[in-house]
């Protein structure tokens, strides 16, 4: 009876073991073949956009593109080179890394004497004429760097996970980086922040002072135009991304200067949380420090948005250097948030200073008390992340920094690695049966960067975990 059950054991392991090894298998042809496609007949030099027609005769960013175009901002070019990167790491293969390669390169042509990229990059050479990139500048042609949207950063976190892998070898990569973290640093504020946008401007302690957030005596409730390119800008998680790339490259370069830059941003953003009741964020100041207008739909306000992005930073920050303070503005704007939901699981964008009443436009852009004739381009009400703030601060708060450090930096067991191996599964299955036969994701007539990124990371997990099984 043991040998029985020996052998009926050995059996079942066997089967087990044919079963990864062929799910394993089909997914490194599922990536294979999605990478093969969108390298051979998206790329434009290296570069991407956000969306393609399933010909790819029509060609969008956030706006309409041509085929000598390339997109930075998300999902565009550095998130499909990060993709790639996934793809190479867990599977190994060397076109892969060449294909990231590409993409480094496109970032290297692109690159402004400002330091970062517009939205937008281009390759014809006639139209490259509009734009001072560092490569061939231009005296007097276009030349901002954007910091909106994690454009920027975008890029500089995608070239130095490559320099990293390569080891300076990719002399466009690090060439890029240098240029482009000594202009983060040059961009910033003598008071910490960061413009939404930079033009290569200088700046001294008397135009940019460190000041406390404040509440204004007044504020308009109709648009007022403001020169909100240079405010202090957290809109859209501007200055959050930018710490955490400044974070990255102190770490991979050992570079003083980055940490100090991180440290004074930190200052910054305690000085900028606005005081009771409203222990939050505005999602832009004036030089007065005082929420404002930027858009017409963008008011003077504490964000429920950005806000939420801004305190899971200051946890990050704490995690990283130990400051007790970084902790306890972010539990307090947790306490904040818990009382300001305006439904389960949501949150304004905006809340109206000093009173914390929710405010919303309609679709004229006048400012109303309720969401019942919201514009539909911008997010009026949403979770924000922050479900998983709360759980975060609460987990960090509960098990103190040294538990909780520990218990992320340790190791996966074999089990747990299995089981994720199994939770991922059926994803995995889903993604390999939905790639047409050469290669893509159409969804409703489109080729999405979006999903090409998320599929090819998680491909590339489900590889990498099975892989690690093996040895």
């Amino acid at each position: 009876m043991p040998i029985l059950r020996i052998a009926a054991a050995f059996a079942l392991a066997l089967c087990v073991n044919a079963q990864a090894e062929t799910a394993l298998g089909t997914a490194e042809k599922a990536l294979d073949d999605a990478v093969q496609y969108f390298t051979q007949k998206v790329s434009t030099r290296g570069s991407y956009l956000w969306t393609y027609s399933e010909d790819l005769s029509v060609r969008k960013g956030e706006g309409d593109a041509t085929k000598t175009m390339g997109w930075v901002q998300p999902p565009g070019t550095p998130a499909v080179g990060e993709a790639l990167l996934d793809a190479y790491e867990a599977a190994g293969r060397r076109e892969y890394l060449e294909a990231a390669r590409q993409t480094a390169r496109a970032l290297y042509e692109t690159q402004l004497t400002t330091g970062g990229w517009d939205y937008r990059i281009e390759f014809h050479p006639d139209q490259r004429k509009k734009w001072n990139y560092r490569v061939n500048p231009r005296q007097g042609a276009r030349d901002r760097t954007i910091f909106d949207d994690d454009n920027t950063q975008s890029a500089l976190r995608f070239l130095m996970r490559i320099d990293r892998l390569e080891e300076g070898r990719l002399k466009e990569a690090r060439e890029a980086v240098e240029y482009g973290l000594k202009a983060l640093l040059k961009a910033q504020y003598p008071n910490g922040a960061w413009p939404q946008v930079y033009a290569g401007e200088t700046w001294s302690v008397e135009e940019r002072p460190s000041l406390k957030a404040k509440y204004p005596e007044s504020w308009s409730r109709t648009y007022v135009k403001t020169p909100h390119a240079g405010f202090y800008t957290f809109n859209d998680n501007a200055i959050r991304d930018i710490v955490e790339t400044l974070i990255i490259a102190a770490k991979q370069y050992g570079d003083s200067a980055y940490e100090q830059a991180v440290l004074r941003a930190a200052q910054f953003i305690l000085d900028a949380q606005m005081p009771d009741p409203q222990p939050a964020w505005a999602q832009q100041y004036n030089y007065q420090m005082e929420p404002d207008w930027a858009r017409k739909f963008e008011p003077p306000s504490i964000s429920g948005g950005e806000s939420s992005g801004t305190a899971r930073l200051l946890i990050d920050l704490y995690l990283e250097y130990g400051r007790e303070e970084y902790l306890n503005a972010a539990l307090k704007a947790a306490e904040w948030y818990q009382r300001s939901s305006v439904g389960e699981n949501r949150w304004a964008r905006f809340y109206e200073l000093r009173t914390n009443k929710p405010i919303y436009f309609n679709k004229r852009y006048e400012i109303v008390d309720h969401p019942n004739d919201l514009p539909t381009h911008y997010s009026f009400q949403g979770g924000y992340g922050v479900a998983g703030l709360l759980r975060y601060a609460e987990e960090v708060k509960a098990e103190g920094r040294e538990a909780y450090l520990a218990k992320q930096n340790a190791p996966l067991s074999d089990k747990r690695r299995r089981e994720k191996v199994e939770e991922l599964k059926p994803r995995v299955m889903e993604i390999v049966h939905r790639l047409d036969d050469q290669g893509r994701w159409v969804e409703e007539g489109q080729i999405r960067c979006s999903t090409f990124n998320r599929n090819v990371r998680t491909l590339a997990e489900f590889i990498r975990l099975s892989k690690s099984l093996r040895r």
